[in-house]
């Protein structure tokens, strides 16, 4: 914060030193006679005050121009120069009498070039440079596009895990996908509803992001009824990945050669590793499937089953890892209790 304050005063130091060198400047100019603007000052002071006034405006200027974005200075700088040489082209037109007269020139330049420069800057959220290869050259390596399962909105994960910059890139989300979303949105069941609800709200915050690119598409497969399928279709068709939390999607997308990226894999891969022999400190839940195990759970919600744990249930034990057993669904973590 302080460094931030002493920045700020270098900056506005800068600036009035620079208001009153132009000032002076223009006080030593009329001193020794110098004319200002094409009329000649005999006062001095007024020279200074003319210089310091003119200063100002550049200040004022430079400071409204860094709060433009450097997208917006380009293209209005292509309009502008497009605009004064349009107002050259015209000129030709006119009688000699006009390329003689110093202020109606001046006047079509300013007209045609400020013209130009706002129509052009006016214009800037329609250009996309990202698609001028002159500026970005085609890259030798293909990026898969992300084409999002309805699941992945619903869970909510997708916004953590793009804020932390873990996947990037282009994310397709279909209609097909966008109106089943709504329909869970729209049902009668308030769990349903709610979930569905959640998930408009993950994709209006993805669309809001401006490190990556969401497109809602209109590709539809009439032939095909099942949602699953048309993402499969689709994956196929674009060459892209599928992004999803379903387990049956993930298994039958993979079985046809299709990039997966499951988020439940994910947090799976993301899980500390325990080995069997290591030490564990778990509060017992509730009894297990068998009669004599209980059941805890890691601050990860992975599930430990505690051999011979029922009397535990309700308190804190330490264990010992016996096995630790991966599933479709996740890890489980088996172990006995400490003696």
């Amino acid at each position: 914060m302080k460094k931030l304050f002493s920045d700020n005063m270098l900056c506005y130091a800068i600036r009035i030193a620079f208001i009153l060198l132009i000032g002076f400047m223009a006080y030593l100019f009329v001193a020794v006679g110098l004319p200002w603007g094409g009329h000649r000052v005999t006062t001095p002071y007024i020279g200074f005050l003319l210089g310091a006034v003119t200063a100002s405006l550049v200040v004022i200027l430079e400071t409204r121009l860094l709060r433009v974005s450097t997208k917006i200075l380009f293209l209005g700088s292509l309009g502008l120069l497009y605009g004064l040489i349009l107002a050259q082209l015209i000129s030709l037109s006119f009688p000699p009498a006009f390329h003689e007269d110093v202020t109606l020139r001046a006047i079509l330049n300013l007209i045609f070039g400020y013209t130009g420069a706002v129509l052009a800057a006016s214009q800037s959220k329609y250009v996309d440079f990202s698609k001028i290869q002159l500026l970005n050259p085609p890259s030798t390596e293909k990026k898969k596009v992300k084409i999002v399962d309805t699941s992945v909105l619903i869970d909510g994960r997708i916004v953590d895990i793009i804020k932390s910059h873990f996947l990037g890139g282009k994310f397709i989300i279909p209609q097909f996908v966008l109106k089943e979303l709504q329909s869970i949105a729209d049902s009668h069941e308030d769990l349903k509803r709610k979930k569905g609800r959640r998930g408009l709200d993950v994709l209006n915050s993805l669309q809001k992001k401006d490190d990556i690119e969401v497109e809602i598409i209109d590709i539809d497969f009439p032939d095909v009824d099942e949602v699953d399928r048309k993402l499969v279709e689709l994956a196929k068709k674009m060459e892209g990945s599928l992004l999803t939390t379903d387990y049956n999607l993930n298994r039958v997308a993979t079985v046809q050669n299709i990039e997966v990226l499951n988020i439940n894999d994910l947090a799976t891969a993301l899980k500390p590793q325990i080995l069997p022999g290591e030490k564990l400190r778990i509060f017992v839940y509730k009894r297990g499937k068998d009669r004599e195990q209980g059941v805890g759970y890691m601050e990860d919600g992975t599930m430990v089953v505690v051999e011979d744990g029922v009397d535990a249930i309700g308190t804190t034990v330490d264990i010992e890892v016996t096995t630790v057993l991966q599933t479709s669904v996740g890890r489980i973590i088996f172990g006995r209790i400490n003696p």
